[in-house]
Formats: structure tokens, C-alpha cells, sequence
């Protein structure tokens, strides 16, 4: 039976997966590429994008097409496709152009800006484009929330993470800040006794790259299909097609650079290895943000931190680096295991990693809901840096709040995702080795294939075929379960 009414609305997504890919890599080069001078014209042009596909996903055709498909023979495919097109469609029209115009400028302002001012540890200056970017945000918040019957910052959670609220979320961080400072007074206490040593820099970015593309080429990364540049704020943009990958390179510390290409190889992965046939469609694209960082924290964490694979690159690192007794595989599993609570998440070591997060969680929430203002973040920020880490932040804007890029354009709601992310990671390697006993052995010995195998017939190929609950539970025969995150923590540490 023919579907005319789906065939029109798979072009419209089609034509709008065409825009997104501009806009994608027009973003890349913004963060990577541009000229500072170009700022207010390439936000501009955004803006103008961004107005394009709103207006492809608002025009009255694709309403009534989508209303006609679902009267049509769907197979399950295809209705699974419908169910996607229409939860996009639907976030879409509850926003007027207005907002969406205003939202991107201000975001590129505010993220533009961010760069020199968090290195200039300016707060006041920040606030100045930052207040507009909350309040805009807010504004999107309050039509969702109307539309959905959430509150505001569950309304922009669905954005990323689609069925999880912040009720499930404060269960879940709940749990973890009951356990997490425990655990890592035990860590550290149990660390304080072994002999660490360390890399002796400098380590020239030519030789950290080198490294870092061999460790991609290992890991599967396609160069035919994207490249790895640098940025202020290492990322995974591009598309399926042309996956754009960045780090940040210091010559002093090797480590945040090789790891920072683990992780973001891990998001690049998945999108190269999304379905092909069906990419330009939103049932075919990544499932969710705390899926895709499942990928990025499979790679890193639980693979790439694990002792097995570091002993299978530590050559590499000596060929790259140079010979040092701190290259050896015990002693770089050491040190990718080192718990020290610090100031950056992005450097964090894996135990630490959640209190990062559950702190920003717990700020953008109330921001979003109105029960704090952009001015109330450095005092909030402090308070709970030192609760949740015992570090002291006080009027270190730059290592403090003004560290990462995610509030600069608005993103709020995003930040979950991260343990989100690390859980469902720690659950398909549970499965993993359940499935496959002898995986370390494995990996060590180079033969990764296993892992890449599982990830992509339980995940990647999947793209959003499921809902999250439903994909996790086909993956690994359970809902999302965090016992299996903290036996993770405790067998590697302890």
C-alpha cells in the first residue's frame, strides 16, 4: 500500500537534516576555525538558519501530513519513524520564531564572548550577555512546560533526555551523594600509599596529536568520514556524514588531550556508525544526549581507563612521548586512576566526575524555575564545590563557573546526561562481560572488537528505532539500573 502522506513528510525532514548539516558545520568552524572578527556575522547567519528550519518545521503541509500518515499502513518501522518525526514537530511549533531568532544571537553573543572573559576570570562581563541567554531560556521553558503539563526545568530536560524528569534525577543523585564522598575518602586514603610517577614534559601538541590519531585509528575512527581539530572547549559536531571532532592541547599535561580524543572519539563512533538509509530522519539519528554519552564514557571510562587497554597503548605513548618509567602500563593505569578532587569536570578523574555534575544539575534547576538568578551562581557554585569536593573556588570565575560552554547558549538541562551517561556505560559493560568473560584479556591483547561489536548491534544501530527505556532494556535485559555504575566504581578503585 503506498504512504504519500509519510513519503511527504520524510522529504521535509529530509530537507531539514540538509539545513542541520550546514548549521552544523558552520558551528563547528565558529568554535574551531573562525576568525574572531567574523562573530557577529556567522551568528547572524545562524540566526537566519535557524529561522529556515523553523519555518520548515511550522509550515501547515507538514501538520497535515504528519495528522494523514498516521490514518496510512505503517509498518513498525515506520510508525517507530512517525513517533520521532512528530515529538521534533511538536517542540517546534510551541516555540514562535521570535524566540528561536533571539535565542541563537544571544547564544552566539553570550558563547563568543564567554572565551576571552573566562579567560579574563570576568564575571560581571559574562553576566552582562548571560542574563538574556536565562532569560530566553526561560521563556522556552514556561511554553513547553504550558504545553506538556512539566515544570520548566523538565521541560528542557525532555529536550535531551526525553522521559526522564527531575524527580527521577534528584532518586538517582540522591542515591550517589549518599555513597560518592565515602568512596572517595576510601580511595584516597587506600592511593595515599602507592608510588606514583610523573610525566616529565614537555610534550610538543605535534607528538600529543600523533598519538591521539593513532589511538582513533585504533578505536575505529573513520577519516574518510571526519577529522579531529581544536577548540576552547573540546566537542563532537559535524554529522553522521562529516563527523567533526576537537580537543584542547596543554605541553605541560598529555593526559587531558588523549583522553579528551578517547571521549570524543566515543560520540564519533556512534554517529558514523548511525544507519546510513535512515540518518536524515529522526528516527535514525543519536536516541539521546545521555545515550550519547554513553558512548563518548564507554570509550573513555570504561574502556579507556580500564588497565587493559592502557597496557595495550602504553607502546604507543612511548613511540609519541618519548621513553619514561611513567609510561610504563601499571604506572599509566595509575595515573588514569588517580582520584583528586580539582576544579575542572572536564579533567576530572572518573570517581569525582559525578559530584561535578549533580552541582551543576542542582543550579541550572533552580535558575531555570526561577528560584535563583544569574547573579546568585558564583556564592551557589562555591558553597557546593566545597561540600560535595572540599575545593575552594571562591573568586576563581574562570575554574569555577565560567568553565564550561553549555550555559553560554542556553543548554540548559544538558548536564544530567554526563552520569546519565556514565551509568548506562557501566550497565552494557556489566553485560559485556557477562556475555564475554575473557573481554580484558581480550583487550589487552588488541582485539577490541568485541566491544565495538555489542555497541553497534545493541546501540548504534538502533539510532532512536526505541525509546531510551526500551532500548536499554532490549541492550542489557534490564532498565537503567545504577547499582551497576557504583560496582563499577568500587571493583576498579577498590
Amino acid at each position: 500500500m503506498t504512504t504519500p502522506a509519510y513519503q511527504q513528510a520524510v522529504a521535509a525532514f529530509t530537507r531539514l537534516y540538509r539545513y542541520q548539516h550546514l548549521a552544523a558545520i558552520a558551528g563547528w568552524d565558529q568554535a574551531a576555525m573562525m576568525p574572531p572578527g567574523g562573530n557577529e556575522a556567522r551568528g547572524a547567519a545562524m540566526a537566519e538558519l535557524q529561522l529556515l528550519m523553523h519555518g520548515l518545521l511550522t509550515a501547515p503541509a507538514l501538520q497535515q501530513a504528519l495528522q494523514a500518515a498516521e490514518q496510512e499502513s505503517l509498518s513498525d518501522a515506520e510508525q517507530a519513524s512517525l513517533r520521532e518525526m512528530r515529538r521534533v514537530w511538536q517542540s517546534a511549533n510551541l516555540l514562535p520564531a521570535r524566540l528561536v531568532e533571539a535565542k541563537s544571537l544571544a547564544g552566539s553573543r553570550c558563547e563568543h564572548a564567554w572565551r576571552e572573559q573566562r579567560k579574563g576570570n570576568d564575571w560581571q562581563g559574562f553576566l552582562s550577555n548571560f542574563r538574556e541567554v536565562v532569560q530566553l531560556a526561560r521563556e522556552e521553558a514556561q511554553l513547553l512546560a504550558d504545553a506538556s503539563g512539566k515544570s520548566r526545568y523538565d521541560a528542557l530536560l525532555d529536550k535531551y533526555e526525553p522521559g526522564m524528569s527531575s524527580a527521577e534525577l534528584e532518586r538517582i543523585f540522591g542515591d550517589v551523594k549518599s555513597w560518592l564522598p565515602g568512596l572517595i575518602r576510601q580511595v584516597m586514603d587506600k592511593q595515599a600509599g602507592e608510588t606514583l610517577i610523573a610525566a616529565q614534559g614537555p610534550f610538543a601538541v605535534e607528538q600529543q596529536r600523533a598519538l591521539g590519531v593513532e589511538i582513533m585509528g585504533l578505536l575505529g575512527f573513520d577519516f574518510n568520514a571526519g577529522r579531529l581539530d581544536v577548540s576552547v572547549h573540546p566537542f563532537c559536531g559535524g554529522v553522521a556524514e562529516d563527523v567533526r571532532i576537537t580537543t584542547r592541547y596543554r605541553d605541560d599535561d598529555f593526559m587531558q588531550s588523549m583522553m579528551g580524543i578517547v571521549h570524543e572519539t566515543g560520540h564519533a563512533r556512534y554517529e558514523q556508525r548511525l544507519p546510513r538509509a535512515l540518518v536524515q530522519l529522526p528516527v535514525g539519528q543519536a536516541r539521546s544526549m545521555g545515550i550519547h554519552e554513553s558512548q563518548s564514557l564507554a570509550f573513555e571510562m570504561q574502556l579507556g581507563r580500564s588497565p587493559a587497554f592502557l597496557s595495550l597503548i602504553a607502546p604507543l605513548v612511548k613511540k609519541h612521548l618519548g621513553e619514561q618509567d611513567a609510561f610504563d602500563a601499571a604506572n599509566l593505569a595509575r595515573m588514569y586512576s588517580r582520584v583528586r578532587p580539582g576544579y575542572i569536570r572536564v579533567d576530572a578523574d572518573e570517581l569525582t566526575y559525578p559530584a561535578h555534575v549533580i552541582l551543576r544539575f542542582e543550579i541550572e534547576r533552580a535558575l531555570i524555575e526561577g528560584d535563583i538568578e544569574a547573579e546568585d551562581i558564583p556564592a551557589l557554585w562555591d558553597e557546593k564545590m566545597q561540600a560535595y569536593l572540599g575545593v575552594d573556588t571562591r573568586g576563581n570565575y574562570r575554574d569555577g563557573c565560567l568553565q564550561d560552554i553549555h550555559w553560554t547558549d542556553g543548554s540548559f538541562g544538558y548536564f544530567p546526561s554526563y552520569t546519565l551517561g556514565a551509568m548506562y556505560a557501566a550497565q552494557y559493560f556489566a553485560t559485556l562481560r557477562r556475555q564475554e568473560p575473557a573481554l580484558d584479556a581480550r583487550i589487552a591483547a588488541g582485539e577490541l572488537a568485541p566491544v565495538f561489536d555489542w555497541l553497534d548491534a545493541n546501540i548504534w544501530s538502533q539510532a532512536s528505532r526505541w525509546e531510551t527505556g526500551e532500548l536499554v532494556r532490549r541492550a542489557t535485559g534490564e532498565a537503567l539500573n545504577p547499582a551497576h555504575f557504583r560496582a563499577h566504581l568500587e571493583a576498579r578503585y577498590l
